[in-house]
């Protein structure tokens, strides 16, 4: 058995019917006990862009969420969404908004724990995250559970999730489009595959940027990402609204397509189970490797938050999975399904890429550009946002040596500079499974500390509707309008 082979079976166990239901089952416990969160969406889209004034942390809460975006909003957007399709069907789109309903609560709760249970280092800098709210909720006994999310967290940002997937999908887009225009001469072969001079410059140019910003530590990943993240998400999200618009005809066809696909209606005989295993797997799994919500990643990001109140801070970090699957996965799919893409015989970004450049009535090449300039945006903030979390677990497994966290930060930069080279069924197979491992320690934390979101929650909308806590929403309205009659 190959690597490749080994890393793709575990990634099977891991993502089995255990972890999906695991997943499912907390994310409906804490919709309950956090009285169906999801319903205070509007509120928590109005705290996300109204920073909470005096209160302790690292970055403001607008900028905890654009780091959080930042790891979150990338490559699981665009490739990973395709990906799932092409392996479960369309149908893996339904249970990737299903999974991300629930997931709303659960990043909710993830934000809530992390400020509640955050951890002033000696320097006044904030570690937070899984790792604190297992050993400090959960208690000192627990401490072995939060070792092996850090752990994991630090597999998963330096050769997975972080890294490898991101870069990957950045250079194979721009290849796309130096393909198109017959820029493609090798500069040498790994793995079996012909690498071209465009990926060669495309991945200095990306690792050259990646050192100038993470050595600046979360401050300047913050002041980096509060600029490129909302820029990005404008742009996708407008193109991809003139590729829906312009396909509309063919929307009640792609709702078909992927309702009847999340059931297995649309297998062969007998295979109908079979596919909605798959659909199911896929489907959840893309939409955890996109959104993070159960991932226990977001929360690390959420700890570093200027805030008093944590389920304020919940509240925000829940607008991340709401805005990651609900908004931009449900885009990319319905387009890849409306434009017919998914049928081509493409894998990976090829299959969105050939839904923005066919699905609008311009030349293909406009649409590479444009799609390939939206995955460099998305997976360069990725790799940015994943280098505090994985730091930040690495902090937590070493006990803050820095000799340790520099050779780390080093070895995440080498694995941004190889991903391009890697397979990418292996790089994929691997980021799922760290993705997994991650999960089963930080699920099991939720669970136990559901109680503990069930009162704050409760304390704090007793407080709110009282009027003892004033979130200044009023006065931030007042002083836009004072803003505007001037």
């Amino acid at each position: 058995m190959s690597i490749g082979e080994l890393i793709s079976t575990l990634d099977g166990w891991v993502w089995g019917t255990v972890m999906m239901v695991l997943i499912i089952v907390v994310g409906i416990l804490l919709s309950i006990r956090s009285s169906w969160t999801q319903r205070k969406i509007p509120i928590a889209l109005r705290y996300a862009v109204n920073n909470e004034e005096g209160g302790e942390g690292d970055v403001s809460s607008f900028g905890a969420l654009t780091t959080a975006l930042a790891a979150t909003v990338g490559t699981g957007n665009i490739v990973g969404v395709s990906t799932a399709i092409m392996a479960g069907g369309p149908g893996a789109l339904f249970w990737m908004e299903f999974a991300a309903f629930f997931g709303i609560a659960t990043k909710y709760a993830e934000g809530l724990l992390a400020v509640k249970y955050r951890h002033v280092k000696e320097d006044g800098s904030i570690l937070g995250g899984p790792f604190y709210y297992i050993d400090k909720g959960m208690g000192p006994k627990w401490k072995w559970l939060a070792k092996m999310f850090a752990l994991f967290g630090s597999l998963a940002g330096a050769l997975g999730i972080g890294t490898s997937t991101q870069v990957n999908g950045i250079v194979n887009a721009i290849n796309k489009v130096a393909t198109e225009v017959g820029a493609t001469k090798v500069a040498f072969t790994a793995f079996g595959e012909d690498a071209s001079w465009v990926k060669v410059i495309a991945t200095i140019l990306i690792t050259a940027g990646t050192i100038a910003v993470i050595v600046g530590g979360i401050h300047r990943i913050a002041q980096v990402t509060e600029k490129i993240v909302p820029a990005m998400m404008v742009l996708y999200v407008v193109t991809a609204l003139l590729v829906f618009f312009y396909n509309i005809g063919n929307l009640p066809h792609a709702f078909v397509e992927v309702v009847a696909g999340a059931f297995g209606a649309r297998a062969v005989a007998g295979g109908a189970m079979g596919a909605f295993l798959l659909a199911l797997q896929k489907g959840v799994a893309r939409g955890i490797f996109s959104n993070e919500a159960g991932l226990g990643s977001a929360p690390i990001a959420a700890a570093a938050a200027q805030t008093k109140e944590c389920v304020r801070q919940g509240l925000v970090s829940s607008t991340g999975t709401f805005l990651d699957t609900i908004v931009i996965c449900t885009m990319t799919g319905l387009c890849i399904v409306m434009t017919g893409a998914h049928e081509q015989g493409l894998e990976g970004v090829e299959v969105t890429m050939h839904a923005f450049g066919y699905g609008l009535p311009w030349p293909p090449l406009v649409g590479y550009c444009v799609l390939a300039i939206c995955l460099a945006l998305f997976a360069f903030s990725t790799i940015l946002g994943w280098d505090y979390y994985a730091e930040r677990c690495f902090d937590y497994l070493t006990n803050g040596n820095n000799g340790a966290i520099k050779a780390y930060r080093w070895l995440y930069i080498a694995a941004v500079a190889i991903g391009p080279f890697l397979p990418l069924a292996v790089v994929w197979d691997f980021a799922d499974l760290m993705n997994g491992l991650m999960a089963f320690p930080n699920l099991v934390a939720l669970f136990a500390l559901s109680g503990v979101v069930a009162k704050e929650t409760k304390d704090f909308w007793q407080r709110k509707n009282s009027g003892e806590y004033d979130d200044g929403l009023a006065a931030a309205k007042a002083a836009k309008q004072a803003a505007k009659g001037k």
